[in-house]
């Protein structure tokens, strides 16, 4: 499998592209203009990928920035958890707090469930909940891969804030302990912010959460 990492929007948030034979899925699109998605079509154009899904780790509004541009070209679904509708219902008055505009969803997604095995084209997940840093959020573990798409739940020796809407610094240490930490200390972390990790890096040397 391929996975192309875009560094893009003014929260340097990671935009992920999985590609799997002639099937592409985007995880969490953060893209803040046309000259960020460009880059993801170019790929997906070169490649001849039928881009057909995209996966939400949740619904903050840097992880769904770019969502109106990627479904203004693509007429694919959208997949997110049913835990907690909040972040998505107010998907504007969240740009509004950080001095964005976005317009809001006239739509709820489809059901990203969690799951130990839910399969959507060519690709396998291990959907996890892990709550802490927002209230919907999931981790997608892809054991086949022996990786970890874990939006904001953890980062390299860092782990997301928890001071919005449902936060929870106890939640999400239970969060990472309980599904993040208990993957083989091998597998690699594709983080929602900052570079790459492993789960066995993590529990030795993250300085909030210890495995």
């Amino acid at each position: 499998m391929e996975i192309h990492r875009f560094n893009v929007g003014p929260f340097a948030e990671n935009s992920y592209l999985l590609i799997e034979g002639d099937e592409g899925l985007l995880v969490d699109p953060g893209f803040a203009d046309q000259q960020e998605f460009n880059k993801v079509q170019s790929i997906v154009d070169r490649k001849e990928v039928d881009l057909n899904y995209v996966l939400l780790t949740h619904a903050h509004v840097d992880h769904a920035l770019g969502l109106h541009r990627v479904l203004d070209h693509y007429d694919i679904p959208v997949y997110l958890s049913d835990k907690d509708y909040y972040l998505w219902n107010n998907f504007e008055s969240q740009a509004q707090m950080f001095g964005l505009k976005a317009r809001g969803f006239d739509f709820i997604p489809e059901v990203l469930p969690v799951s130990s095995a839910w399969s959507i084209a060519n690709f396998n997940f291990d959907v996890r909940y892990t709550p802490g840093h927002s209230p919907d959020h999931l981790s997608l573990y892809l054991p086949d891969e022996n990786i970890v798409i874990a939006g904001d739940a953890l980062f390299k020796e860092g782990i997301g804030r928890t001071d919005l809407y449902k936060g929870s610094m106890e939640l999400l240490k239970k969060s990472i302990q309980e599904k993040l930490y208990t993957l083989p200390d091998d597998t690699t972390v594709y983080p929602g912010h900052g570079p790459n990790t492993t789960i066995g890096h993590e529990k030795q040397s993250n300085p909030f959460v210890r495995g």
